[in-house]
């Protein structure tokens, strides 16, 4: 099948993302004698400054990784809690039903920071300076602004105006959005970055030590008191009033980045690796554990799936994305149930030939389902594109991307593998903070301000989030980290690509151009938590949207290059090659490597 790019073959170092410059800072750690962790936490740095409407320091990131020699991978949680004060009592007291999508209300303890410096620490080589460099030159020099940061600015320009004068101080120079492809700065984030390396580099000349510095210079320093007393102040968010935040200093000072073991499942000689339930990553593994029964009706043709592939796909995608609306969240899940052969077989029973237009969660536990009140109200309509603060710009109903967030994939030589999915601190969806060059996330509207559920609001605890980095093991071995940005879409992309690559055959890179799908019948992830049952969104380059629409799915055309922003690198054990490929669409992603 034709390819848009070649997949690159090599032996040194494969950098993976979804913007050039990140993938090509990431080279250049690897060039330097880094290790994957090292490129992977710059090439990280790089993509807050260059995609700031899909992410930026006050975010966020979970990794997925195995370092080389050990064959368990892990996970690194980059995902901040709650405040303290962010209780259910507190937001309904000020009459709301749903955790804004935007403004102070719904931000979370910054985590992005402390987890690359976490992971820099403890599986990196280089300093702090080494990795962060590359970032602050974008910063300080400028870097060439893309089309939909522009685009981006222009939609949120009278917002900003209005209610979030911080916000455009920093990004309406002259009173007007950045131009595409003019040269932007953002000096005061260069010397957010620079202070922090003062911190650092006073502790010594111990990397480790300095790391540390940098950490607390963040979490219980200048950074804490200056989050601290912006969050007092009350800014407009989309619930059309303005609110002030309820995060502190303290809630970051007592908080850090933390490791666990990745959830994996077996399939014959793969091994499919994701974050724990706290993240979306567990319906990857449930869609496989549902397809496997029908693997002898999957089947790839000239490079696209078949509409019986697309078709069992999507109602396998509903049934696993209605448990994560159940079950999922920061606590006990029934993971073992859910992720059970038995479990799958007993849910893959509901699947037909016709497509289904109900929500149906099942039971891994033997009592029914607890959904949202805003759920078992019924479906609600999509607004359409948003005017105002955006809360997660993922991608419209119509398959138009508004934003969404990023990824990054790095291995190298020494078999190190490492899969990120950085996201939050978007420059739409909170007030800037003046003094550090950045604001705060808006992740805490992923949050129920019902109680009892596994994803209710609470002190202290994560949101179920959307980001869902992946690896996968071959004979045992860690071989493959892949990922995209896209909110809800996360990991039925994901999917695509995996049924492309291993159904289909394809390397990497045609895997990724493959044609694409999603469906929108479960509820939304984001404010205003929409969905439309019935309905999938196809590029068009997929042929079998005819049989589709017969079998009784709502199908809407998203153009021939919409959807996803896959990357994906990989290591053979065999003979040590290395490969990688990144999405074409938007042309903006890019792998590097050789």
């Amino acid at each position: 099948m034709f390819t848009t790019r070649p997949e690159l073959v090599g032996t040194h170092g494969m950098v993976a993302s979804t913007h050039w410059l990140a993938s090509g800072a990431g080279m250049a750690v690897l060039e330097d004698g880094g290790n994957a962790f090292d490129a992977a936490v710059a090439a990280g740095f790089v993509l807050q400054v260059v995609e700031p409407h899909l992410n930026g320091p006050g975010g966020e990131v979970p990794v997925v990784f195995a370092a080389a020699g050990e064959t368990s991978p892990r996970v690194l949680c980059g995902q901040g809690v709650a405040p303290a004060g962010a209780t259910t009592a507190h937001y309904r007291g000020l009459g709301l039903d749903l955790v804004p999508g935007s403004g102070l209300l719904a931000a979370t303890v910054p985590g992005a920071w402390d987890g690359w410096l976490t992971l820099l620490r403890d599986y990196g080589t280089k300093t702090l300076r080494d990795v962060l460099g590359h970032a602050i030159g974008y910063a300080r020099d400028g870097f060439p602004v893309l089309e939909r940061v522009s685009f981006t600015v222009s939609t949120v320009a009278d917002l900003f105006r209005e209610h979030w004068a911080p916000s455009a101080e920093l990004w309406l120079p002259g009173g007007k959005p950045p131009v595409a492809g003019s040269r932007f700065r953002n000096p005061a984030l260069a010397d957010t970055w620079e202070r922090l390396l003062a911190a650092a580099e006073a502790a010594g000349s111990d990397r480790e030590a300095q790391i540390e510095a940098a950490r607390r210079a963040w979490s219980q320093g200048f950074v804490a008191a200056r989050v601290d007393e912006f969050c007092r102040t009350a800014f407009r968010d989309d619930s059309g009033a303005d609110h002030a935040g309820v995060l502190t200093g303290e809630d970051m000072a007592t908080w850090e980045a933390s490791y666990e073991d990745a959830v994996t499942v077996e399939f014959g000689r793969w091994t499919v690796a994701k974050p724990g339930a706290w993240t979306q990553g567990p319906v990857l593994l449930q869609q496989l554990l549902l397809l496997e029964g029908f693997a002898d009706r999957l089947a790839y043709a000239d490079g696209a799936p078949t509409a019986e592939t697309v078709h069992l796909a999507v109602e396998c995608a509903k049934l696993a994305f209605a448990d994560r609306e159940a079950w999922y969240g920061d606590g006990e899940v029934p993971l073992d149930v859910l992720l059970s052969r038995e479990y799958a077989d007993a849910r893959r029973a509901l699947v037909t030939g016709e497509a289904s237009l109900d929500l149906r969660p099942g039971s891994p536990l033997g009592a029914p389902p607890l959904l949202p009140a805003h759920v078992r109200r019924g479906p609600v309509a999509p607004d359409g594109e948003q005017g105002g603060a955006l809360g997660e710009p993922t991608v419209s109903r119509t398959g138009s991307v508004k934003g969404d967030t990023v990824h990054v994939d790095v291995v190298d030589r020494w078999g190190n593998l490492v899969s990120a999915t950085p996201s939050g601190g978007w420059l739409q969806s909170s007030p800037a903070i003046p003094s550090l060059g950045f604001c705060l996330g808006s992740r805490a509207q992923m949050f129920w301000l019902d109680e009892g559920l596994p994803n209710s609001l609470a002190p202290n605890k994560r949101p179920r989030i959307t980001l869902s980095p992946s690896l996968a093991l071959r004979d045992g071995l860690p071989s493959m980290a892949f990922g995209t940005p896209g909110g809800d879409q996360q990991d039925q992309w994901q999917l695509g690509f995996w049924l492309a690559h291993t159904t289909g055959g394809m390397n990497l890179q045609a895997a990724i151009d493959s044609p694409m799908w999603h469906t929108n019948a479960f509820p939304s992830s984001f404010y205003p938590r929409s969905w439309t049952p019935g309905e999938v969104v196809v590029e068009s380059r997929f042929a079998g949207a005819d049989e589709l629409r017969e079998r009784g799915h709502v199908v809407v055309d998203a153009g021939p290059w919409a959807l996803g922003r896959m990357s994906a690198v990989a290591r053979d054990a065999r003979d040590g090659l290395l490969r990688a490929a990144a999405n074409p669409r938007g042309g903006q992603g890019y792998a590097v490597g050789r």
